[in-house]
């Protein structure tokens, strides 16, 4: 099989525009994928964020003008990680200009951008999209998402699905744009972080009926660029309680959103009880899935049981690591672009991928309903 070349530009170098790059210098770890991408060209606004991409020999161009990225007819996918308030314009332009997309998250700053951006995308059926998110790639999430698919819950009873972070724990981190409503928006962590936790739950067909908010804004104050004490009006941490359904069973499902866990640094975590069976995974301890069940024990009877099962390096698509070994985040990163590039190039099949324009739209639904919610201190229907 010859693999298709896609030429990648990158717009924004900064954490994960870099965690990008490195991920496509790892693609020969995949076995047999269709597609060979090669990082062509990235576009930062400041000029000391391009040069560590000098690193990488297939990069051609360098820019601080996105624009010039657009109008070059090599390039055929750009990967766009900018703040939140700049989603909108950037996001269309792309997709008007019928370039691929993989846009981080949370896909536009509000309802309404996300809006424009689906009218640019039903305009513009050339230009491929999906948005970020990489966590659900961890070979034990996915063996816990094949094991509620296979049916092994029976009667769902409850759901959880959480990211939790510790790192605004420190009340004197200087501010940034993520801690101002007016570049991260409104619904604060969960514009941030928000796709880590419903990923999974929208691509399991649980999209909530109603949601109850519990949201905090903890540090209120943080050092500005001078020093001086500016508000940090963002929420930090966010708690929804919905009601959702799974086989025609309405069940509760929590969802949790933290950027002050005290104790955690990035840890995803999931879980689904049912009657029949449960399936639980965290990425503090990355290899191992825990699965309910009730079993007979020799010389015991019939006991609950939670057994563990350690659950190896390949997720979606193999790769050449050894199957016993561990896999990180920097292997989630190279599932997502492996399964994005696969679905563009028609060859994933029912295999998970990333997240869709429409299932981005919907967590911006259930965010404001959140937002309500805690307002009014009442569930709100979607």
């Amino acid at each position: 099989m010859t693999a298709e070349r896609v030429n990648i530009a990158i717009i924004g170098g900064g954490l994960m525009g870099r965690e990008i790059a490195a991920a496509i210098q790892r693609w020969p770890a995949l076995i047999e994928h269709p597609v060979r991408p090669r990082l062509t060209a990235v576009c930062d606004i400041n000029p000391a964020a391009l040069e560590w991409f000098d690193e990488i020999d297939t990069v051609v161009t360098k820019t601080t003008n996105y624009q010039q990225l657009l109008s070059d007819d090599s390039i055929d996918v750009i990967y766009v990680a900018v703040r939140h308030d700049l989603h909108e314009g950037i996001y269309t332009d792309v997709i008007r200009s019928g370039k691929g997309l993989l846009a981080e998250k949370p896909f536009g700053i509000d309802g309404d951008a996300v809006q424009a951006i689906l009218a640019a995308i039903a305009e513009h059926p050339e230009s491929f999209v999906r948005c970020s998110s990489e966590m659900p790639f961890f070979p034990g999430a996915q063996v816990a998402i094949d094991y509620v698919r296979s049916g092994a819950l029976g009667t769902i009873v409850e759901a959880r699905n959480s990211f939790l972070h510790s790192s605004d724990i420190d009340v004197n981190k200087p501010i940034n744009w993520k801690r101002q409503t007016q570049f991260c928006g409104k619904a604060g962590v969960l514009n941030d972080l928000g796709m880590h936790t419903w990923h999974v739950p929208l691509r399991l067909g649980w999209v909530p009926d109603s949601v109850y908010g519990v949201l905090q804004n903890i540090v209120t104050e943080r050092p500005g660029p001078d020093g001086s004490t500016v508000d940090c009006d963002t929420w930090d941490n966010a708690v929804i309680h919905s009601w959702a359904r799974h086989d025609g069973v309405s069940f509760p499902l929590t969802t949790e959103t933290k950027r002050i866990d005290p104790g955690q640094k990035n840890t995803w975590e999931f879980e689904a009880i049912g009657l029949d069976g449960g399936v639980r995974f965290s990425t503090k301890n990355p290899k191992l899935v825990e699965i309910f069940t009730v079993t007979t024990v020799p010389g015991g009877g019939r006991e609950q049981v939670w057994q563990q099962v350690d659950s190896g390096s390949q997720s979606v698509w193999p790769t050449v690591t050894g199957p016993n070994f561990e896999s990180g985040f920097s292997d989630t990163i190279l599932q997502m672009w492996a399964v994005f590039l696969a679905e563009r190039h028609g060859s994933l099949g029912d295999r998970f991928g990333a997240v869709r324009p429409e299932e981005a739209a919907l967590t911006h639904l259930i965010y404001n309903a959140a937002i309500t919610s805690h307002s009014e201190k009442r569930a709100v229907e979607l």
